[in-house]
């Protein structure tokens, strides 16, 4: 694969003029960007109640992710006083303090969202009430449950000299209060933790006639107080809620990562704490005792004037009334595999295979390892694991292959944030099944998306690669958009074993035959294609870029996108996430186009396409999918692979369907501004497009329409 081989002085000629501030827009008030476009969904009176409520609970779990790893790197850099500005010129405190600012409207506008929700979902019979709603009949019951199930598992803490200020886990919610002995009229502080193990909102019992009602957990506590002070006059409660630093390190001279991760899990459980949310009433001399215990600062909490822990929420969208959910989807299996009986072999070996999740069903990529497993034929398989499911058919499956005396070999890549426990829970069951586990190298994650089998056939011995761009999980796929590559290519294969040799023998290629490899050559093939349709432009010929991502990132690859502007190459970019690019600068970024998709489902593939010499689109373009988002830890800090799609049928499906769809969609996108603001996009015809709805009604539209669609999606303003 190509090099790029100019200096990065020649490569910033055209640059110069524009600052850092007016080339790039700020990562983190990107992302807050992204999870203010997650609340707009909230407000789309086109989704069912009980979804809209879902998009209020993810915009509150996601919040919460940033601060407990982005916002905790802020904190730790101001605390070692680092100097370094960001790529788009802000000091770590200049981060912290606009972090803060646009997350407290941020928050504000979720109270919002979710006082406007509970009215809706009330006039649909599903109301969450509050105790001043409830008759005597029911806090007769509300008595009862809270003695029965609640008063054996709450934990009274009297806070004294003898008995210090407990430590509080991340997330933990718990209920401050002030106390009066009726002996001695002294006072003194006290706790009262929430227990993770109960639900958050309590189904009250149903009535004839009513809706459905939920009374939240801290406020069902909050009536039977006394029960747990018999001695004492509650003067005084409050609520606090608060997150911790959760990010990982380990030392560069650990030798068994399996053993540092679970005691650096250990330590994850006590770090510092890095929000701490307070109701808006609560008394000022409870909320400083519960600063001082936590040594937070002043400008790390937050009032709530609502609900604290918005992100609990989710749990209401388990009622039982599906009426306010989108209707369910059935995803379309593989017609190829039909043909072949079930057959993933000789599927792939008539042609190679791509499968569009959620539309198409990830039962394919579970049915090529079960057959692999199963087949007596089959004497090796290699997998990559970065995420799966608790009850993984993808791991079952390589256990009952490595039980039957298959050669496996699984690469579990222990740092994947959040889910390192389970991780290390599948690799300890992989090695008792006969597996040999690798956990890749120490200081860059795996996130490359890759299974190798190895065949004995009557022509030999044949190699069938799947390459994915999302992960391993049969959950999340139903609702993430991913895509699925199957094949028996051999200059695939060969590559595909050479990638899985620098996993675990760390014997590292200098050169892949077809694929790029992050850390090796991806990021520097990704420049090539750019500046080969720089060339393209500056010889007069057709030259287009068409990229599908969920971040971009990287400074280098967006100088690169903003010499092909500047050259003339048409650049349209869907960016569902994080965005550091300014699209529309003049002189700078006139030609290129970004939006972000929020919708149904989560668009997480990642495509790039190319015009090589022929505009977009064309059957000359090349076109590739990849595990890897534009930004310096997939190029630098992670194995990541990009890919080439050359069967024709596979490679006009990527470009003239899904990509095609994506820039066609009007009534989910976000269009972004130079300014780094985005707007909801409006049909300029009336005739919105909406690529789930689009393509969850595939096969059924004629190819006429997907056509017309394509066209769509190529007329630029």
């Amino acid at each position: 694969m190509k090099i790029v081989g100019q200096t990065a002085d020649a490569k910033g000629l055209q640059l110069e003029g524009f600052s850092a501030e007016q080339r790039f827009i700020n990562r983190e008030l990107s992302w807050l960007a992204f999870n203010e476009r997650i609340i707009e969904e909230t407000e789309n009176v086109a989704h069912p109640l009980l979804e809209r409520l879902r998009f209020l609970s993810i915009s509150a779990s996601n919040l919460d992710e940033f601060y407990m790893v982005r916002v905790a790197g802020l904190h730790g850099q101001v605390d070692a006083e680092v100097a370094e500005l960001s790529q788009d010129g802000l000091t770590p405190g200049q981060q912290l303090e606009a972090v803060n600012a646009r997350t407290a409207r941020l928050m504000a506008r979720q109270q919002l969202c979710w006082h406007e929700l509970c009215g809706r979902l009330a006039a649909a019979g599903v109301s969450v009430v509050g105790p001043d709603q409830l008759d005597a009949e029911d806090l007769a019951w509300a008595e009862k449950y809270f003695m029965s199930r609640l008063f054996p598992v709450l934990t009274p803490l009297a806070i004294d000299p003898g008995h210090p200020f407990p430590f509080i886990p991340n997330f933990g919610f718990a209920l401050v209060l002030e106390l009066e002995n009726r002996r001695d009229g002294a006072t003194h502080p006290a706790l009262v933790p929430l227990p993770a193990g109960v639900d958050r909102f309590i189904r009250l019992p149903a009535r004839a006639g009513q809706a459905l009602r939920y009374l939240p957990l801290e406020q069902l506590i909050e009536q039977f107080l006394e029960r747990l002070f018999m001695d004492s006059t509650i003067t005084g409660v409050g609520q606090f809620r608060l997150l911790r630093d959760s990010d990982i390190e380990l030392e560069e001279e650990a030798e068994d990562l399996v053993r540092i991760f679970e005691s650096a899990l250990k330590r994850r459980r006590r770090g510092n704490v890095i929000r701490l949310e307070v109701n808006h009433g609560i008394a000022q001399e409870l909320l400083d005792f519960v600063a001082d215990s936590l040594a937070v600062k002043e400008s790390d909490i937050v009032k709530v004037d609502g609900l604290l822990g918005m992100a609990d929420t989710v749990t209401l969208i388990e009622s039982d009334r599906s009426d306010l959910l989108f209707k369910p989807y059935r995803a379309r299996f593989p017609e190829r595999m039909r043909e072949h009986g079930g057959d993933c072999f000789a599927a792939i070996r008539a042609k190679d295979l791509l499968v569009h999740h959620p539309y198409e069903s990830f039962d394919m990529v579970v049915q090529f390892l079960n057959q692999a497993a199963h087949d007596p034929d089959v004497v090796a398989i290699k997998q990559t694991l970065y995420r799966t499911s608790d009850d993984s058919p993808i791991v079952k499956a390589l256990i009952e292959a490595a039980e039957a005396g298959k050669s496996v070999t699984a690469l579990v890549e222990l740092n994947a944030r959040f889910d390192e426990e389970a991780n290390i829970k599948w690799a300890r069951d992989l090695e008792r099944a006969g597996a040999q586990v690798v956990y890749g190298f120490f200081d860059k994650k795996t996130h490359a998306k890759a299974s190798l089998v190895v065949r004995r056939e009557a022509d030999g011995i044949r190699s069938y690669v799947h390459f994915g761009t999302g992960n391993y999980h049969p959950v999340t796929a139903k609702v993430y958009a991913d895509i699925s590559f199957f094949t028996c290519d051999p200059a695939l294969c060969h590559d595909a074993a050479y990638l899985f040799n620098y996993l675990t023998g760390g014997a590292r290629p200098d050169q892949f035959d077809c694929i790029a490899v992050a850390p090796i050559d991806l990021r520097d093939e990704v420049l090539s294609l750019i500046e080969d349709e720089i060339a393209h432009a500056e010889a007069g010929r057709p030259a287009a870029i068409w990229a599908k991502l969920n971040a971009l990132v990287d400074g280098e690859v967006i100088d690169a996108l903003y010499r092909a502007s500047q050259a003339g190459v048409a650049i349209d970019l869907v960016v569902r996430g994080v965005c550091c690019l300014r699209p529309g600068v003049p002189g700078l970024s006139e030609n290129i186009r970004v939006k972000s998709i929020v919708g149904r489902f989560l668009e997480h593939a990642r495509v790039a396409c190319f015009g090589a010499g022929h505009g977009l689109p064309s059957k000359e373009a090349k076109v590739f999918i990849s595990s890897a988002d534009w930004m310096p830890r997939n190029f630098d800090w992670r194995v990541e692979i990009l890919v080439p799609i050359r069967n024709e049928r596979d490679h006009g499906k990527l470009m003239n369907r899904i990509m095609a769809f994506n820039l066609a969609d009007t009534e989910q996108s976000w269009a972004l501004g130079p300014d780094g603001e985005y707007s909801r996009m409006q049909s300029s015809d009336g005739d919105g497009f909406n690529v789930h709805d689009a393509l969850m009604k595939l096969p059924k539209e004629s190819s006429d329409a997907s056509s017309r669609r394509a066209k769509l999606a190529t007329v630029r303003p």
